[in-house]
């Protein structure tokens, strides 16, 4: 591991240390882990950027900052530029941090690499399965949404900015964004991973009906 991506690691760590536990130091954390997994399949990249972006994807997400999309990228190229990175690198890396959100499943990336790709596929594998779960109920009770109320269909086909307004219940949010994860990955290795934790939650959300429904 490089000294830079030492540093970058004790940066992240430190700035994201009072940060919602579903966007902490935890979740960087395990995406890095994902990204460096995939990495050992998809090895033709350059594996510095993959690691940034990963690192420095959520340094300030715009959830936590009034849905401002340009503190992150700001935050993370001025890191950059202040440990020596070149400016190429920089650029890739702010771009992919712009580029990897869902956003709703309609936003049109203005930027595409084969090393986002794969930071992108480690964030979304964060997103679903046993810890995809596990944000999803923080997050729902930090912005104190109701968990599940049959009479509130989820949505589909919401504009970025529909998506980014939009407060529905924690349940809905399984068909709204994590159901839709697996038909998403890049990659080989990310579609593989993504199997098998896509499958976790289709039991959990049949056994949570059930238990709804007082059948279990």
């Amino acid at each position: 591991m490089s000294e830079k991506i030492d540093a970058t690691i004790a940066y992240v760590r430190k700035e994201l240390a009072l940060a919602e536990s579903g966007h902490d130091w935890f979740h960087i954390q395990r995406v890095y882990n994902n990204a460096l997994q995939i990495l050992k399949i998809e090895s033709e990249v350059d594996a510095e950027v993959v690691k940034l972006i990963a690192l420095l994807h959520d340094i300030a997400d715009s959830k936590f900052h009034n849905g401002d999309e340009t503190v992150g990228p700001a935050k993370a190229r001025k890191w950059l530029k202040s440990i020596g990175y070149d400016t190429a690198t920089i650029e890739h890396v702010v771009k992919g941090i712009e580029n990897i959100s869902f956003k709703g499943g309609n936003f049109v990336k203005k930027f595409n690499s084969k090393e986002l790709q794969i930071a992108q596929d480690a964030d979304r594998l964060d997103g679903i399965g046993a810890v995809g779960i596990a944000r999803t109920f923080n997050y729902g009770g930090f912005a104190n949404n109701t968990i599940y109320d049959p009479d509130i269909a989820p949505r589909f086909n919401m504009t970025k900015e529909e998506y980014k307004s939009h407060k529905g219940t924690t349940i809905n949010h399984f068909y709204e964004k994590l159901l839709l994860l697996k038909d998403l990955m890049n990659t080989e290795a990310g579609k593989k991973i993504a199997e098998g934790r896509h499958k976790f939650m289709e039991s959990f959300l049949a056994q949570f009906y059930a238990e709804c429904e007082g059948q279990k």
